[in-house]
């Protein structure tokens, strides 16, 4: 079995300390192989939307892209000290679908995620992303599994 070279590798986050430690495991990749790594949060209105209560949704939405845009840049800054280039990318949508769409559609050598996210509460009421990815990716996932808590 040849050398793996990952050269283009794709961190999913969301913040969460289990999405951290798979970013730390990415980053590792990343300097080894000396591959560019691509920090996706997807900013998701599906859990606040199935409510049915007058929401500010626009400060919602502004407060969800802040998560987000500290979420990835977490990711740059700890690829900032490993020597690894790091680009933030926020996207739209139901994250698991976007997270498969994303990779594949940027031609990502691996998927990079956290078992856990968040919350206990997304995982039951939208299902896992991190299962969803590795069911519907055609790009390999790498899930780092630890015991962690959000």
């Amino acid at each position: 079995m040849g050398n793996v070279s990952f050269k283009k590798i794709m961190i999913a986050t969301d913040g969460s300390i289990c999405a951290r430690l798979a970013a730390n495991h990415g980053i590792g990749l990343a300097r080894l192989s000396g591959g560019k790594v691509y920090a996706v949060y997807v900013v998701s209105m599906e859990y606040f939307s199935s409510m049915a209560v007058d929401f500010d949704w626009e400060r919602i939405h502004e407060a969800l892209r802040t998560e987000g845009n500290e979420a990835v840049n977490y990711v740059k800054r700890a690829g900032e000290l490993e020597g690894v280039i790091v680009e933030p990318v926020l996207l739209e949508g139901h994250p698991a679908n976007e997270l498969v769409r994303y990779a594949d559609e940027n031609d990502m050598d691996i998927i990079v995620m956290g078992t856990l996210g968040k919350t206990g509460l997304d995982r039951l009421l939208l299902g896992s992303v991190a299962g969803n990815v590795v069911r519907h990716s055609k790009v390999p996932v790498m899930v780092v599994r630890k015991k962690c808590k959000s």
